[in-house]
């Protein structure tokens, strides 16, 4: 099964998405975005922007975790991972993301 973004409004209001891999584990979390056409240039940008690994920033949080930003060109963060406890699992998630967005369709929860 393919991944996918799914599209939503959050309790603020704001449009985020998320991208989930084929197994339904979320591997990108995306900022709030006041417009609905916000957020979908925002998941474009993730799909043209996941292939290139020099767009990944592996990060360590202060308690230890590992975690990761995609950026766009422009060094904006387009979308954030989850924490992981090893670097590895890190490391697999940024190949979940080059492998899974894309190609990922959209499932507009917004309507």
């Amino acid at each position: 099964m393919a991944g996918k973004f799914e599209l939503y409004k959050d309790k603020g209001g704001e449009f985020r998405f998320r991208l989930k891999a084929g197994n339904g584990e979320k591997i990108l979390a995306s900022e709030g975005y006041k417009d609905k056409s916000g957020a979908e240039n925002g998941i474009a940008s993730v799909k043209k922007n996941a292939p290139d690994d020099e767009r990944y920033e592996r990060k360590t949080s202060t308690n230890g975790k590992h975690y990761f930003n995609l950026k766009a060109a422009n060094h904006q963060v387009i979308g954030t991972s989850e924490m992981y406890e090893a670097s590895s699992g890190m490391e697999g998630g940024i190949e979940s993301v080059k492998n899974n967005a894309p190609g990922a369709e959209i499932d507009d929860q917004t309507g």
